[in-house]
């Protein structure tokens, strides 16, 4: 576990470093474009879809679990539930425009 923690630490610190190292100057208006950008919302975007997927299933999973145990509540448990799918849902598209407009207005 402690592997994979450097791991990922190493790969932040290198997709943090590669795009002012990739700077190219664009021939037409003179801004600097970063290469690197697509790359980086791309795996932005992926990392909050694997995020999104993993919250939506830790919410199934103790929804249903606590609806097995106690069924006399589980209106409750779904109204909170989906509120809760909501919102997890909502700060998962703005993460995605957020990538989409780093991959897009990336230039200086």
């Amino acid at each position: 576990m402690k592997t994979l923690r450097i791991l990922a630490l190493v790969l932040v610190a290198l997709f943090l470093m590669v795009s002012p190292a990739m700077a190219q100057n664009d021939s037409l208006t003179g801004a600097m474009v970063l290469s690197g950008s697509g790359f980086g919302a791309g795996i932005g975007a992926a990392l909050t879809i694997i995020g999104a997927g993993f919250g939506f299933g830790r919410i199934g999973a103790a929804a249903l679990e606590s609806m097995a145990r106690q069924p006399e509540v589980a209106g409750k448990i779904q109204t909170a539930m989906i509120v809760i799918a909501a919102l997890l849902e909502g700060a998962t598209f703005f993460a995605l425009i957020v990538c989409i407009q780093v991959a897009g207005v990336a230039k200086f």
